[in-house]
């Protein structure tokens, strides 16, 4: 046997599972940091229930993602300690296999949070094929309506906590509370929830923007302007119907979704 024909074979194993996306579906990444609460707890304490050094780790893992891993990622959203990617229904990146883009991904974030922390991280990946724009918009809206109520919990935990409850019964606490009530427990010990920074409720958006560049051109000594795009982050996302605009309008404007938007 040649060494052609036993790469043949051998590639043959590699690949009998390996799916591939359909083309004109958009493609959704989210990247779930794996035991983040031990490492952000007890590895690498961070500032409970939340903390603007973490979250700036995500968002620097997120513009990463975006900008670097060749994939035309239109949007993305992070909260807590997942980032969620939205990928153009036109991108053709890695040929559309799950295989590739589970682990190109996963490892890419992987690596950029583990430099940024100085310590080993790691994320899973998980990819939803979302056939219609609308599935997009529900999928972002069900992932910062989750941000909104671990958030609530969260500071309701870390604040019984503070108060001396053990895990045991911080859990307890909170276990059958309305929202209302959670809101008054908060409110009873000196926090509104109502004005707390928006990202750790809602988390933040990333996007595309163009800006112009000027410069000189050498030989001429004229000025020149060039166009370039850069991430832009969004830390004041708006809620429910309003988002769902944001959402549709940004999609329309990007060239390869176009056709995609009623």
């Amino acid at each position: 046997m040649t060494i052609d024909e036993l790469d043949r074979r051998m590639r043959a194993f590699e690949s009998v599972l390996d799916p591939i996306v359909m083309p004109g579906v958009f493609m959704v990444a989210r990247l779930d940091g794996r035991n983040f609460t031990r490492l952000t707890k007890e590895l690498h304490p961070f500032e409970a229930p939340f903390d603007r050094r973490f979250h700036e780790y995500m968002l620097k893992t997120a513009d990463h993602l975006m900008s670097g891993c060749g994939l035309k990622v239109v949007y993305g959203f992070t909260q807590s300690d997942e980032i969620s990617l939205l990928v153009g229904p036109d991108d053709g990146g890695f040929g559309r296999r799950l295989r590739k883009l589970l682990s190109i991904l996963s490892g890419e974030a992987s690596a950029k949070f583990s430099i940024l922390l100085g310590a080993t991280a790691a994320f899973d990946c998980r990819i939803s094929q979302l056939p219609s724009i609308d599935l997009v918009i529900d999928y972002f809206r069900w992932r910062a309506e989750d941000a909104h109520r671990n958030a609530l919990n969260a500071h309701c935990y870390w604040l019984l906590r503070r108060q001396g409850r053990d895990i045991v019964e911080a859990t307890e606490g909170l276990r059958g509370l309305s929202t209302s009530a959670k809101n008054e427990l908060l409110f009873r010990g000196g926090i509104n929830f109502g004005e707390l920074p928006s990202w750790q409720k809602r988390g933040s958006g990333l996007s595309w923007e163009e800006y112009e560049r000027r410069g000189e051109n050498a030989l001429t000594g004229e000025e020149i302007v060039a166009r370039r795009r850069r991430i832009r982050h969004e830390p004041e996302l708006p809620v429910k119907d309003a988002y769902s605009a944001f959402l549709r309008d940004l999609i329309s404007k990007t060239e390869g979704c176009r056709g995609q938007v009623a």
